[in-house]
């Protein structure tokens, strides 16, 4: 699920200039594409993301939970990452700009406010600089309030989750406490489906179904945000926002149908490379658009978008392994130890008679899929 959806958040980013704009219809069905993928289809990537991880956190249930080895656990695999990431690209522009090299790109950093600065660094009121990020900003204010969303949602499930569904897909209504809404509902949602111990594999009947109807949904979508864009009538802001969370749902159940192919067993075992993807795709993205701006400008804009979404998939499988293999301690640090993690996973399953789980492992199911 993970390398499916983060693949997917890539198209979400691939960066545009206003004479590039979808929403001007220069190209026809290629862009009513762009606007499917990017900004009808794969935002269902983030919620979706926010829900496996409140899940995860709760799977063990109520009892078992630790709080205070939670926030260790999470600083080290969340926190570190986030800040590495993103503080290594801030200080990376910082370097390059007085040589006139990312202005327009990114945000001009010499000249910023101490508060927009410190928001750039670290996603204290707005988006940080290595945008993507802004999830993983969000997640840890979502584990910090995890037993206050756990303890909500196991008292009051149906008030809690309609409230903070409201709040997710109504424009006006602001919180503060995350940058995106739809992860604090979304996280809690997970949370929910862990300690009321829904079946989750209940739904795969109908799995061809659903993924019908959320690409039925997408598709819809995106045609009334061909044609109303960039600045989108509030019935349909609101409708993006409910198929970006209910829509997990349907890829939910895409997912039954793609872990029984080959490819979604490969998909499956590819480990750390997903967060890897997530947390270099945006800065390699925009290096790319640099360069393709000072060889071909706004020309060939097609070219330039199915170039840089194959070869960044590419750059970044090729990077991954590289860094795996070459420089191991960096990559666990940079992957909040997920390097680490899924070597041991192999390396327990490879010793185990016909794959089977160690003691006081969780059995892999479909439903971690």
């Amino acid at each position: 699920m993970r390398i499916l959806l983060i693949s997917g958040i890539l198209f979400v980013h691939v960066p545009h200039d206003p004479g590039t704009s979808p929403f001007l219809g220069l190209n026809g069905l290629f862009d009513w594409l762009r606007v499917f993928l990017g900004d009808s289809l794969f935002r269902i990537g983030v919620p979706c993301l926010s829900a496996i991880s409140g899940y995860l956190l709760f799977q063990r249930g109520w009892e078992t939970f630790d709080y205070a080895k939670t926030l260790r656990s999470k600083a080290r695999t969340v926190l570190v990452p986030f800040l590495l990431w993103n503080l290594g690209l801030l200080g990376a522009v910082l370097v390059v700009q007085p040589m006139d090299i990312g202005v327009g790109y990114f945000p001009d950093l010499w000249n910023l406010s101490t508060r927009e600065f410190l928001s750039n660094a670290l996603a204290t009121e707005g988006l940080p600089i290595n945008v993507p990020l802004y999830f993983l900003r969000d997640l840890i204010v979502c584990i910090i309030l995890s037993p206050i969303l756990a303890m909500s949602v196991r008292r009051f499930p149906a008030v809690t989750l309609g409230v903070l569904f409201l709040v997710a897909i109504t424009p006006a209504l602001m919180l503060g406490i995350v940058l995106k809404k739809s992860i604090l509902f979304s996280f809690t949602l997970g949370i929910f489906l862990a300690l009321h111990r829904v079946d989750l594999k209940v739904a795969d009947r109908y799995a061809g179904l659903g993924t019908a109807a959320v690409l039925a949904a997408a598709v819809l979508l995106s045609i009334g945000l061909y044609w109303t864009g960039p600045d989108f009538p509030w019935p349909l802001d609101m409708a993006r926002s409910a198929l970006s969370i209910v829509g997990a749902g349907g890829f939910w159940l895409m997912s039954a149908i793609v872990i029984r192919s080959w490819a979604g067993q490969r998909l499956a075992a590819t480990g750390s490379l997903s967060f890897w993807m997530f947390c270099a795709h945006y800065p390699l993205l925009v290096l790319m658009w640099m360069v393709w701006n000072r060889v071909a400008g706004d020309a060939l804009y097609p070219v330039f978008y199915a170039a840089a979404a194959v070869g960044s998939f590419l750059i970044l499988f090729v990077s991954n392994r590289l860094f795996s293999r070459r420089l191991r301690g960096l990559y666990e640090v940079l992957t909040g130890s997920r390097g680490r993690k899924a070597k041991l996973s192999a390396a327990a399953s490879s010793h185990s008679p016909a794959g089977a789980n160690h003691p006081g492992e969780p059995v892999m199911t479909q439903q971690h899929r």
